[in-house]
């Protein structure tokens, strides 16, 4: 189906959550400074938390941002579209009302075939990027399927705002964010685009004790929570929820949420999991975490933050 009409809404002043390979958007015409406020709202979002600017294609970029680094450019070009966002200088294009007031906005191309075909639809009616957040209330577990939204935010809706459903998310957490604003890259959040993918693509190492002060999404101290409280590597007891590895058996009594077999599915699960502890009103979760590196880092970063609620 075209997203012609979703496209015009969104140019019209509507919000529009949409699919992405991480998880689902909520989206405004990035120039439109009275929608952008919409999603601070809908969200319960402090206003000097910045948005991520969904694009259309890397031809978008030098439209948004100034000064972008070659090893920048080598990054979009390998991994866009793709679960990664870009914090390069800002252009006059870019207003404080989507960069939190910094001097850096964020950028990605995302790789979901209804997001693609809303940018560019959007594009040719001249909005030149999404603004999106996670389409979620501020500190909540992100949405990976349309009906997380609408439990979530749909509420918070207009009948002219639009919840596009694209099934569930395939990677399941929020894109990887690098400042590119430096002589190296930072990872200011990690997730599938990983450190040893950088460094490969880049030619440079990752620059691990990089002092950032960018402000992005998903970086506060208590954040992906759930109601019921996440406990870290302990066994679970009886009445409580167990998010483990497939091959650890569930303990006596204890609720089984999920049994990943593989470090991509513990991804694309875990937020449904923690959901649906919500939905079965357990009090506490029990996860045995991941181990090793890569995406298996992004996982017990986000159950870090869980674990310490909202």
């Amino acid at each position: 189906m075209s997203q012609g009409k979703n496209a015009q809404a969104l140019k019209n002043g509507a919000l529009i959550a949409f699919p992405t390979e991480t998880v689902y958007g909520l989206g405004a015409e990035a120039s439109n400074e009275k929608a952008v406020a919409r999603i601070y709202h809908v969200k319960g979002r402090p206003q000097d938390h910045p948005l991520i600017l969904h694009i259309a294609s890397i031809d978008e970029v030098n439209y948004w941002t100034t000064d972008v680094s070659n090893y920048a450019m080598a990054l979009a070009r390998d991994f866009w579209p793709g679960p990664m966002t870009l914090i390069l200088k800002r252009s006059a294009h870019a207003k404080d009302f989507v960069t939190g007031g910094q001097d850096t906005v964020g950028l990605r191309v995302p790789d979901h075939v209804l997001a693609l075909e809303l940018l560019q639809e959007a594009l040719n009616i001249g909005v030149r990027a999404i603004a999106a957040p996670s389409a979620n209330r501020f500190g909540h577990v992100s949405p990976t399927t349309a009906a997380a939204v609408q439990e979530d935010i749909g509420s918070y809706l207009t009948a002219d705002d639009v919840i596009l459903d694209g099934g569930p998310a395939h990677v399941g957490l929020e894109s990887t964010i690098i400042d590119c604003t430096a002589d190296a890259p930072i990872i200011l959040r990690h997730g599938a685009i990983t450190q040893e993918m950088i460094e490969k693509c880049t030619g440079l190492k990752v620059n691990e004790s990089g002092n950032s002060n960018i402000r992005v999404s998903g970086s506060l101290e208590k954040h992906y929570a759930p109601n019921a409280q996440v406990l870290l590597d302990v066994q679970a007891i009886a009445g409580q929820g167990f998010i483990a590895p497939a091959d650890i058996a569930t303990p006596p009594g204890a609720i089984r949420l999920a049994s990943p077999s593989t470090t991509d599915e513990y991804a694309h699960i875990l937020y449904a999991a923690l959901r649906e502890a919500d939905s079965q009103g357990l009090e506490t979760i029990a996860v045995i975490q991941p181990s090793g590196d890569g995406l298996a880092i992004a996982i017990r970063d986000r159950l870090l933050r869980a674990s310490k609620g909202r």
